[in-house]
């Protein structure tokens, strides 16, 4: 579930104007710097980046900025590329104007390398580094084996900007990640900078090389990297770090490059440890929901009978009918397994009502689904929901028989007066919850 979006700010950056944000209120101060490209309003879009920033925010207070030339801040001439320097004024900028002494600092893939020129050529502003997926050039050479060759990075930046009106090949950048993260991903980086921006912010990024100036860095630093990052290799995150007096690194599971893909709790858990000495791990948000639980009858039989062919098929018809009705009765899908829905409402007898209408929707299918209804306190993190209430929901749906909607006591007490009748199914005993009352929809 996406945060609430903090105010946009400005900072003034010689003539330019650098977008900011400030979220939370604890007594660290910490300054992220972005990747290649961003824009601090459409981060909180994406559940998972969401996430990320909250996380941060729990523990500091977190100030974002949008780099010149991308997101809401001023853009720049396209012939003239910012230095590392004005990049840094940029960082600057931003620290004066929240009134920021000193801050630790993390920098994610490229916006690492003006963390680390930053650190060295500042360090009494700088109480702390930590970086992830950061490289320290992006063009290969016989003592730095890992970037990619002149020719590479050439052809990477001409299909680059070929693509940038179609869906970009973002493999290298999250390749265990759906089809729909990666539309996400690339319709953020869309809509961050122009692709002559783009390009000419990566034609910069080519020419940068920051070795000479890790041994400069006072700083505690931390560096993290997942193991099979096809963006950056795992063998150059260690490698800067051994060149960084005193620094830990960490070696995550994992082959996303983006932040906000993959076990981000890992990462952020790393970062909270590092900069307060202690782990608390995420917080979730406990809320009151009610949660619907469908799967089909005897589904194990009908793809045996059907073939896979034409049971994909089936299901697929399934699943359209079973998000029409969420949409219909406002309900939010939160996991498809196999044959099997969960979705939250705000409401129970609107759940009550969705998993009537979807039982009648699938016989014409020749299908027979049953459904569990709950209501309780769950935990939310980001697009998952756990907590008693979910385990309690899915207990019930398996005591529920064929084109039966089966309910907790607590649910039918809350929809009295709406109009729908139950019919007592008796005591039952739940594994893992206990002994608990059963009503059977007669009528929604």
């Amino acid at each position: 579930m996406p945060s609430a979006r903090p105010e946009t700010r400005y900072a003034k950056s010689g003539d330019l104007n650098i977008a900011y944000q400030v979220v939370g209120d604890a007594e660290l101060d910490l300054i992220y710097v972005p990747g290649w490209i961003s824009n601090v309003e459409l981060m909180w879009d994406e559940p998972a980046h969401a996430h990320v920033l909250d996380r941060l925010a729990s523990f500091s207070r977190l100030i974002l900025f949008d780099k010149r030339g991308t997101g809401l801040s001023d853009p720049v001439p396209l012939d003239r590329l910012p230095t590392l320097e004005e990049r840094m004024d940029d960082v600057r900028a931003v620290l004066d104007a929240v009134e920021c002494e000193q801050a630790a600092l993390f920098g994610f893939s490229e916006g690492g390398l003006m963390s680390v020129l930053f650190a060295a050529t500042y360090p009494q502003r700088i109480t702390a580094l930590a970086l992830y997926g950061i490289f320290a050039k992006r063009i290969w050479s016989p003592d730095y084996p890992w970037a990619p060759k002149p020719e590479a990075r050439a052809r990477e930046i001409e299909e680059l900007e070929q693509n940038w009106s179609h869906t970009m090949d973002l493999d290298k950048l999250a390749p265990s990640e759906d089809e729909a993260f990666k539309n996400r991903l690339a319709q953020y980086f869309r809509r961050s900078a122009s692709p002559g921006a783009a390009v000419a912010l990566m034609r910069m990024n080519t020419q940068i090389d920051v070795r000479d100036v890790l041994p400069s860095i006072q700083a505690p630093t931390l560096v993290l990297h997942r193991a099979d990052d096809l963006d950056a290799n795992v063998a150059e995150g260690r490698w800067l770090a051994e060149q960084i007096p005193g620094a830990k690194f960490v070696e995550l599971p994992g082959d996303a490059h983006t932040l906000w893909a993959g076990d981000t709790d890992a990462v952020v858990d790393e970062i909270e440890e590092f900069l307060t000495g202690a782990r608390r791990g995420p917080e979730p948000d406990r809320v009151l929901a009610t949660v619907l639980f469908t799967d089909i009858v005897g589904s194990t039989r009908q793809a045996m009978k059907l073939g896979d062919r034409r049971w994909r098929e089936l299901l697929e018809r399934h699943h359209a009918v079973v998000r029409k009705e969420l949409d219909r009765f406002n309900g939010r899908e939160l996991d498809t397994a196999g044959d099997g829905f969960l979705a939250t409402f705000d409401g129970p007898a609107r759940a009550i009502r969705c998993a009537y209408a979807i039982e009648n929707g699938v016989r014409g299918l020749g299908l027979e689904v049953r459904a569990g209804v709950h209501t309780g306190e769950c935990e939310l993190f980001a697009d998952k929901v756990a907590g008693l209430a979910v385990h309690t929901g899915a207990r019930i749906a398996s005591e529920a028989q064929a084109r039966e909607v089966l309910v907790s006591q607590t649910v039918k007490d809350l929809v009295a007066g709406s109009g729908i009748s139950f019919e007592d199914r008796g005591e039952h005993e739940l594994k893992g919850v206990g002994a608990l009352r059963l009503y059977s929809v007669a009528n929604a």
